[in-house]
């Protein structure tokens, strides 16, 4: 199947559509907004609104605007003045958004999100029902994270929002996820190389894509390449596919859903990945972190066997049976994520022991594995 047959496939099928827009798109270097992108992309969200497509708009940029507003040099690192310029941004942002879908005679409604509130399982059901309601009265949700409570977004983010949008997508049956950047897709290299290419598709986010990550750190946006992949990678486990593309290319959504090749696209898992798995892999946050020697991180990314204390050679933070906890390796990269059958302090006596030791040592084995494979997510 050639590249242009994939894009017709997957995109134009896909009546729900996700668009993130990052920070650089819509912001000028000081952080104030840059109304030129701002009103394209707009209008045409409008144009594929008319035409049918369920658009929901995932957007950045609310702290640089209030830092802008503020007349402030440089993007603060304290919390309380985070907190002020998101407050102060997210108004000046919603307001931008309102004129310009008012032009195009379209109602739009805010919805603020926290990571929290997809860990609640009462919150999360509530969003969704809300977004879908909104939907259905073809009201365009402009979703951002709630800066002005979420100390531990606003300072470690969902990497500018794409998290966020990853999992908004996750809400709903089989989307399409559209990340809009200032770079136009995934390199086979790092972009500012003169032979730099853009990969077209990608059919698993596995080590090696992230090895192609980039990040560049600016005072205006906190995302970076390694946080689109995440988001990606677990939306297309989830059964739909994703595309990274530049977000100041010429009506670039438009082209993209009539099936043009833009950017990249991250082709959907055949099988997807069921609701319990995604929530432990992508939605949940770690408790503590497990690093394991090179046989068990091995036999883990193959897919293979459930996590032993034999392989355990650390235990990081302090959990209790049931909680999520992230898997490393010997060099700290994140393989998996899974529900512990032990506590840290069990897991601390008996980390490097074979099952039949478990017993002599606790007094009691009641699970042979630590993370049993059913209830492990693997991530990288």
């Amino acid at each position: 199947m050639n590249v242009e047959h994939r894009y017709r496939e997957f995109l134009p099928e896909a009546r729900r559509v996700v668009v993130k827009i990052g920070t650089r798109v819509i912001a000028q270097p000081s952080g104030r907004p840059d109304m030129r992108p701002l009103r394209s992309l707009v209008k045409q969200v409008a144009e594929l609104h008319r035409k049918g497509y369920e658009m929901l708009l995932v957007s950045s940029g609310a702290v640089g605007a209030g830092v802008e507003a503020l007349d402030m040099k440089a993007r603060p690192t304290n919390v309380p003045d985070l907190q002020m310029c998101a407050a102060v941004g997210q108004a000046r942002l919603m307001a931008h958004y309102e004129e310009l879908f008012g032009a195009e005679s379209i109602v739009i409604g805010q919805v603020l999100l926290t990571h929290a509130d997809f860990q609640h399982r009462l919150r999360f059901t509530n969003a969704k029902r809300t977004m879908e309601h909104m939907i259905r009265r073809q009201v365009i949700p402009i979703i951002n994270e709630n800066d002005t409570v979420a100390v531990d977004e606003l300072l470690t983010t969902f990497g500018d929002n794409d998290r966020l949008a990853a999992m908004v997508a996750g809400l709903f049956s089989r989307p399409a996820l559209i990340i809009l950047s200032d770079v136009e897709g995934v390199y086979n290299m790092d972009p500012r190389h003169p032979e730099a290419k853009v990969l077209n598709t990608i059919e698993q986010v596995d080590q090696s894509i992230f090895d192609l990550a980039v990040n560049r750190s600016t005072g205006i946006s906190k995302g970076g390449m390694a946080s689109k992949l995440k988001a990606a990678q677990f939306v297309t486990q989830s059964g739909a596919p994703v595309i990274i593309a530049g977000g100041r290319v010429e009506n670039v959504l438009t082209r993209l859903v009539d099936g043009e090749v833009l950017g990249t696209l991250f082709l959907p898992s055949q099988r997807g990945m069921a609701p319990k798995k995604r929530w432990i892999g992508f939605t949940a946050q770690a408790s503590g972190a497990l690093f394991v020697d090179a046989g068990a991180a091995r036999a883990i990314r193959s897919g293979g066997p459930s996590l032993l204390a034999i392989g355990i050679v650390q235990v990081n933070g302090q959990f209790v049976k049931g909680e999520v906890l992230s898997v490393l390796d010997e060099a700290g990269v994140e393989i998996a994520r899974g529900l512990t059958n032990y506590s840290s302090q069990e897991l601390t006596k008996i980390r490097g022991l074979r099952s039949l030791a478990i017993a002599e040592v606790l007094g009691y084995c009641p699970y042979e594995e630590v993370i049993h494979r059913d209830n492990m997510t693997i991530i990288g």
